[in-house]
């Protein structure tokens, strides 16, 4: 079987220039290409990568929706929660779980739910 090198979810948006801002301004993704005739851009920030494209009429769209939500690992999810818990609307509060890992959720300016967890043995326990 052929090795997978990367995943880059196309996330569809009505709101093609807001979803931009809100990947890059809140975020901090930047913005590898664009292309503004086809409604679509490449965004980056550390080794995660992400599309945002208006849908086309070879994707049969009917409305913007997604069942599940996008998780990201982070190295510091205490400092990330309060940079983002007044700037976002918020799906749940920071918590630690039993499963270990400690996390929280915000929805984007489409309602895409993003989680954002880091292990609890990563976590210092200093500060």
């Amino acid at each position: 079987m052929p090795v997978f090198n990367t995943l880059q979810p196309v996330l569809w948006t009505e709101q093609f220039d807001e979803t931009i801002s809100f990947y890059t301004e809140l975020l901090g993704f930047s913005v590898q290409e664009r292309n503004d005739g086809w409604q679509w851009a490449s965004l980056e920030k550390d080794k995660i990568g992400i599309m945002v494209s208006k849908p086309n009429a070879h994707e049969n769209f009917e409305k913007i929706g997604f069942t599940g939500s996008f998780y990201f690992k982070t190295d510091d999810v205490g400092k990330l929660w309060e940079n983002l818990k007044n700037k976002a609307k918020i799906c749940y509060k920071i918590e630690t779980f039993g499963w270990g890992m400690r996390e929280f959720s915000i929805y984007d300016n489409n309602g895409y739910i993003l989680q954002f967890g880091q292990p609890v043995d990563e976590i210092s326990s200093e500060g």
